[in-house]
Order: structure tokens, then sequence, then C-alpha cells
């Protein structure tokens, strides 16, 4: 073997393209956003109004990158992020997130465990709109992406699966209020709902749509914690209070038994309905005995 071709075999090899791409979109995504923050403070804006935009621009910048650097690398149409279905994909998973988590709220309010104190001005929204683009986009790129394609690609959708789930629940570790129930709880709830929604859709929007609408609901909407990260201004002021177990504690909601159980559920919908249309992948050492 010849060092050119040792060398292509390192630059195609699944933990290289991995770390190529992390580093790749992180990079283009902060350096956008820096640079935006920087020019904002110029600008005669509402502070809300000004994070909204540069949320914008960081979520242009991760999905931009991500669409060139993987087409030039891996030689191909970037189908995954094709706006082909995009007016479907966006419904439904804004639907699936708002839905998950408004019966979260309600199985709290049931439980007394969460009470409205007011409503506010629709205003309110924005600063958690401007959280859920960036953190939708920027993490279902990094997640979903690139971890989880790139080693479905070799180790199958269940590995796949396994793997990027657990990355992301115990990336939240890093998180304020965190702790390894909560990793654990985003690892199965989310993780697995969000790595099953692109194995079914085979398309980063439905994920992206997801993520987002749970996020916008949690704080922006009804005012719970954002997986520990505090509250934010939003449409309803409430009060949260009661056993950890139906409310999260201080991680938010995302820490609940309700929505870890509905999270779950939705994910094994998705799991099964891919399934039945062939989309799983198998691992290549059973593509092998496959292919032979």
């Amino acid at each position: 073997m010849n060092m050119k071709s040792k060398l292509n075999r390192l630059i195609h090899f699944p933990v290289t393209k991995i770390l190529i791409g992390l580093i790749g979109v992180a990079i283009a995504t902060v350096s956008v956003q820096s640079g935006a923050q920087a020019i904002a403070k110029h600008i005669p804006l509402n502070e809300d109004i000004k994070n909204l935009l540069v949320a914008v621009l960081a979520a242009i910048a991760a999905s931009v990158t991500y669409f060139y650097l993987f087409r030039f690398y891996e030689k191909r149409n970037i189908e995954e992020l094709s706006t082909t279905h995009f007016l479907r994909n966006s419904l439904t998973g804004f639907l699936i997130g708002f839905l998950i988590l408004s019966f979260v709220i309600l199985v709290m309010y049931f439980g007394k465990a969460y009470t409205i104190l007011s409503i506010n001005p629709a205003s309110f929204l924005i600063p958690t709109l401007a959280i859920g683009i960036s953190s939708a986009v920027f993490e279902e790129i990094l997640f979903r992406g690139i971890i989880f394609r790139i080693t479905e690609q070799k180790l199958g959708s269940v590995w796949a699966l396994i793997i990027s789930s657990s990355i992301f629940g115990f990336a939240h570790l890093a998180n304020p209020n965190s702790t390894v129930f909560s990793a654990i709880a985003i690892t199965i709830e989310a993780g697995l709902l969000l790595g099953a929604a692109y194995i079914y859709s085979k398309n980063l929007w439905l994920p992206i749509f997801i993520h987002f609408a749970w996020n916008f609901s949690e704080g922006g909407i009804y005012g719970a914690i954002i997986s520990g990260n505090g509250l934010t201004k939003s449409l309803i002021t409430s009060k949260i209070s009661g056993s950890e177990l139906l409310t999260g504690g201080t991680f938010g909601p995302e820490n609940s038994l309700q929505a870890v159980i509905l999270g779950l559920v939705s994910g094994i919908v998705f799991l099964w309905m891919a399934n039945k249309q062939g989309k799983l992948v198998e691992p290549f050492w059973k593509q092998q005995k496959i292919d032979n």
C-alpha cells in the first residue's frame, strides 16, 4: 500500500471525518456568531432582536458550512438538507416537539406542580426563539448530521443511535444543574427521538424542528427551565413546584418521568416506521455477509 492510498484511507476514516466535520462546523459557527455580535453592538436595535439576528446568522453558518464541507469531502449531493419536503418535515417536526412538551406540562398542571401566574406580550417569545434556532440547527448538524450519519455508515443504525444518543445526553452534563439522571433522561427521550426521526426521514429538517419546538415551547411558551440553563422571558410566567419526578427539578421538565416516557415512545414509533420502510442500516459486518 503506497503513501497516497494510506493518506486517503486516513482522511476518509469515519473518526477522521467526524472530527473534521465537528471542528469545521464549530469554527465557522463560532466565528460568524462572534463577528455578528461585535457588529450588533453598534446597531441601534432592541437587544432581543440583535440576539435573534445573531442566532439566525449562526444557524445559517452551521448549515452552509456543513453543506459545502461534506459536498466537497464526500463528493455527493447533501440530501439530508434537501428542501424538497421542507414544509412537511418542518410542520411535522414542530407539531411533534410542541405536543410532547405541552403534554409534559399538562401532566405537571394536573399534578398541581404547574401554575400560570401571568400572560406576557408576544415579544417575550423572542429570546427563546433565538436560543431555539441556534441550538436546534447547530446541535442537530453536529449530533445527527455528523456523528450519527457517519457512524451509521459503518456500524449501522442501531449502534449509531446508541452512540450518538449517549454522546448527546452526556454532553448535557456540562449544563448547570445537570446530574447523571438528567444525562440519561436526555439520552433516552431526546437522543433516541431525534436520531430515530432522522433515520425515518433521512433528512435533518425533521429533527431540527422537533428540537426547536421542544426548546421553544418549554422555555418560550410555558416559562420552564431549558436543560438546566435557567429561565428566560416567556409568554407565560409560571410557578413550578413539587416532586422532581414530575417537574424535573432545577434541570427543568426534560428531567421529568413523563418527558422520558413520551420521548421514548415517540422514538420507538419512528423506529418502527423506519424499520417497516426498510430504512434501518445494517452494520458493515452484516452487509459483508449479505454480499458474500
